[in-house]
Order: structure tokens, then sequence, then C-alpha cells
């Protein structure tokens, strides 16, 4: 199960963020991030990184490799 694009989803709503307010930070429109959300396309190693750091959790966590937000950071 690919949990990456559930995980962005619960990141942000976590945080009471609308998914314009991570596309305007991530410099993409709405609808491409709407995309990723949906799982029906990948963001860039780049912008990962830039999501870990805003959400203060590992890339494993993001994209799902582990449970532990913390774990490798």
């Amino acid at each position: 199960m690919n949990r990456y694009p559930l995980r962005l989803s619960e990141l942000r709503k976590a945080k009471n963020l609308k998914q314009s307010d991570v596309a305007d930070l991530l410099k993409i429109t709405t609808r491409h991030y709407q995309e990723v959300e949906y799982g029906k396309i990948n963001l860039s190693m780049t912008m990962l990184i830039k999501l870990a750091n805003f959400y203060d959790v590992s890339i494993d966590y993001l994209v799902g490799r582990t449970n532990n937000p913390n774990m490798n950071r």
C-alpha cells in the first residue's frame, strides 16, 4: 500500500492547511499538488525534503517506510 499520498494529506490537515497552502510552499499549482495527494504523480526529492523539513518529520515517515516520524532524522 502506498502511504505517501495519505501521509501528505494527514500532515497537511493536522496543521489546518489547505492544499493550496502547500502548493504555494512548493511553488507548484494547486492542481499539481492535488494530484500528488491523490497518488497520481510523485514529487521530486527536493520537494520531499522541503516537506519533511516543513512538517518536521523524516522522509522515511513521509513516504511510509516507518511509522516513527523522527526515525533517521
